[in-house]
């Protein structure tokens, strides 16, 4: 299966949330703190530590899929793209609606991203207040 296909297949499968959101008003500091609990969330991943990053994802997320489906799923896409070499903020939108997910605040964060096996890339990670008042990753997409 080819990366675009696997990325297609994973990615699409289990979090079609980020996909379209309504906008809400901004939130600075709301949004910063998304940022940081996004890319504290994809250093586990990057790391390889699948299974931890399933522990502190969102709750909504915990319901979409198992610990064994998500760390299956994410280290067959990380082996075909390969290290992640750099990742820099492009975008950040404050939201209190998504398709698909239930009401809350969310923060759709995107990426750019270079990999070993895929030089351009735009990851999408929408981290949500989750009910312990801490911001957690509920969705992930390659979007590139």
């Amino acid at each position: 299966m080819t990366i675009s296909k696997m990325l297609l297949a994973v990615m699409l499968g289990v979090f079609l949330v980020a996909q379209q959101t309504v906008p809400s008003f901004a939130d600075p500091a709301k949004e910063e703190q998304a940022v940081a609990a996004a890319q504290a969330w994809l250093a586990l991943v990057d790391q390889g530590k699948y299974e931890e990053s399933w522990k502190e994802a969102a709750s909504f997320f915990k319901k979409s899929i198992t610990s064994s489906g998500w760390s299956s799923m994410v280290r067959s896409v990380r082996k075909q793209l390969g290290k992640c070499n750099s990742r820099t903020v492009k975008s950040k939108q404050y939201t209190t609606q998504v398709p698909g997910g239930p009401a809350g605040e969310y923060v759709i964060v995107e990426f750019s991203a270079s990999f070993a096996n895929k030089p351009t890339a735009v990851e999408r990670v929408t981290p949500m207040l989750d009910k312990d008042g801490k911001w957690r990753v509920s969705g992930y997409f390659i979007v590139q």
